[in-house]
C-alpha cells in the first residue's frame, strides 16, 4: 500500500499530466542537457517510478560506477519519502531496489545492440524487465541501427525505456539526430534558466513544444511544477 501511495505522488504523475499520459510501454524517451545539469536524477525518477510498481528496472550505465549509481537511488528515494513521511524506509527500500538490475558498459567497447542482446539473455533467465533507463548515450558513437535495436527490442517485449544524452542546444535538432528522431517518443531538455533548470517537453508523441510547466527542485533535483 506504502508502494501504490508512493507511485501515486511520484513527480512522474507530474509529467503524466503535463503531458496526457506521458511514455507508453513500448516506447522510447530521450532526457538531454549540458552536463552537470539533473539528466541522471530525471532518469533515475522514471526508474523508480517503475520499481515502485514491484516492476522489474534494468538501469544501463556507461560512464558511472555501480556505487554511484545505487547513491542516486537512495537519495531520490529518500526525497520521495519524506513527502509520504515513510516509518519503515530502510525496509520498503531494500523490497524496492530489490527489483532493479545495474549493468555497467564500457565506452570503448560498446554498442546498443550488445545491450539489447544483454537484455535478451535476462528475459531467458527469467527476469521480466519492465523498465529500461540507459545513461550516457553518445550520439557520435550511435549507429542508427543501434537505436532501431533498441526500439524493436522496446516494442516487442512492451518495455519502457528511457536514454539520456548531453547536448549544449536547448531544440529538438540539437538533442536528437534528425535521422534518430523518429524513435523517440518523448525528448525533453533541461535547460537552465535564471532561477531554475526548466524541464522542456522538446517532443511528446506528434506533439512538439509542449508547454509542460516542469522544473527541477534546486535541493532535491526532482521533477516539480515551475
Amino acid at each position: 500500500m506504502v508502494k501504490q501511495d508512493l507511485y501515486d505522488k511520484s513527480t512522474i504523475r507530474l509529467f503524466d499530466a503535463a503531458t496526457e499520459g506521458g511514455l507508453k510501454a513500448g516506447e522510447l524517451g530521450l532526457v538531454t542537457s549540458k552536463k552537470g545539469l539533473g539528466k541522471t536524477s530525471v532518469l533515475v525518477q522514471f526508474g523508480m517510478d517503475t520499481l515502485l510498481q514491484d516492476k522489474q528496472l534494468v538501469h544501463v550505465t556507461f560512464d558511472l560506477h555501480s556505487s554511484n549509481v545505487i547513491s542516486w537511488y537512495d537519495g531520490i528515494f529518500t526525497e520521495l519519502a519524506k513527502k509520504k513521511n515513510v516509518g519503515n524506509a530502510q525496509e520498503l527500500k531494500e523490497s524496492i531496489v530489490s527489483k532493479r538490475t545495474i549493468l555497467n558498459f564500457s565506452l570503448d567497447n560498446f554498442s546498443l545492440s550488445k545491450v539489447v542482446n544483454t537484455l535478451n539473455a535476462l528475459k531467458a533467465g527469467g527476469i521480466a524487465v519492465s523498465g529500461v533507463v540507459m545513461d550516457g548515450i553518445d550520439f557520435a558513437k550511435v549507429s542508427e541501427d543501434d537505436v532501431k535495436a533498441v526500439a524493436e527490442y522496446a516494442k516487442k517485449e512492451n518495455v519502457t525505456v528511457w536514454g539520456a544524452s548531453t547536448s549544449n542546444g536547448d531544440k529538438l535538432a540539437d538533442s536528437v539526430p534528425a535521422n534518430l528522431e523518429g524513435y523517440f517518443s518523448a525528448v525533453l531538455h533541461l535547460n537552465q534558466k535564471t532561477d531554475a533548470v526548466a524541464v522542456d517537453v522538446l517532443k511528446i508523441h506528434d506533439k512538439k513544444n509542449v508547454e509542460a510547466g516542469l522544473k527541477l527542485d534546486t535541493k532535491t533535483l526532482l521533477i516539480t511544477k515551475a
